[in-house]
């Protein structure tokens, strides 16, 4: 009996992310609240960190809320964001990083094996690393766990990926 498979992960594209930014920057340079403003939005992509530089809060939350539409509008999650606390920066700037969470952590992975294997199904889950196995001799038990896990609302996005 063949036995059927795939892979849980939770993965940001990069190039979509550095889309968004690239949309947002030239919002940024096209709005007249910013003109006249040191505001700016920079990725860094080995790093998968993006960093936001504005003039005081008001402007920051502003800058905040453009980089959230255009991920959103791109499909990334903005769970997979980490809005870190501002801080202080030169001349009064506030500076604010915000990370790019890639793969499932060890808690997480643990609370996920523990909602699949509470399902009931004939299904074996195992954590590798960053990433869930998911496999079962019946394709529809498989289908079924993307659904439910589709239906929850989980801290973290998730992607399936590898269906065999």
């Amino acid at each position: 009996m063949a036995n059927f498979s795939f892979d849980i992960v939770s993965e940001v594209d990069l190039q979509e992310v550095d889309n968004g930014v690239n949309q947002a920057c030239k919002e940024l340079a096209q709005r007249y609240d910013f003109k006249d403003s040191k505001a700016s939005i920079a990725f860094d992509r080995k790093e998968k960190k993006i960093t936001l530089v504005a003039d005081d809060d008001f402007k920051l939350r502003a800058l905040t809320d453009i980089l959230a539409t255009r991920l959103a509008k791109r499909s990334v999650s903005l769970k997979s964001l980490k809005f870190n606390t501002p801080e202080k920066a030169f001349e009064g700037y506030l500076r604010q990083s915000v990370e790019i969470l890639m793969g499932i952590e060890k808690e997480k992975a643990k609370e996920l094996t523990g909602i699949i294997k509470g399902l009931g199904l004939k299904v074996q889950a195992q954590i590798e690393g960053e990433k869930i196995k998911v496999s079962s001799v019946k394709k529809d038990d498989l289908q079924a766990v993307i659904v439910h896990l589709r239906s929850l609302d989980f801290s973290i996005p998730l992607n399936f990926c590898n269906y065999r």
